[in-house]
């Protein structure tokens, strides 16, 4: 029985969400939709990650970001 069958982001990773919103708008873009220092001064994958896991705000930030352009995302990798 599948327990949230309604959670857009059931199944997929945090690192999925933070590496497909850095190839779609980049770090730049990325820092200016969401104001963190992880996007912002010396931006990478792995020190977000770190950041995002430890800051439920800003996670949380970053989700809802990924769940509004995620149709868009889905079409700019076709």
């Amino acid at each position: 029985m599948d327990n949230q069958p309604y959670n857009p982001l059931h199944g997929i990773t945090l690192k999925t969400i933070v590496t497909e919103l850095e190839a779609y708008f980049g770090f730049d873009a990325l820092g200016k939709e969401i104001n963190i220092r992880c996007f912002t001064h010396d931006p990478s994958i792995n020190s977000s990650l770190k950041f995002l896991r430890k800051t439920p705000w800003a996670r949380e930030k970053v989700e809802k970001l990924y769940i509004k352009n995620k149709h868009r995302i889905a079409q700019s990798k076709q």
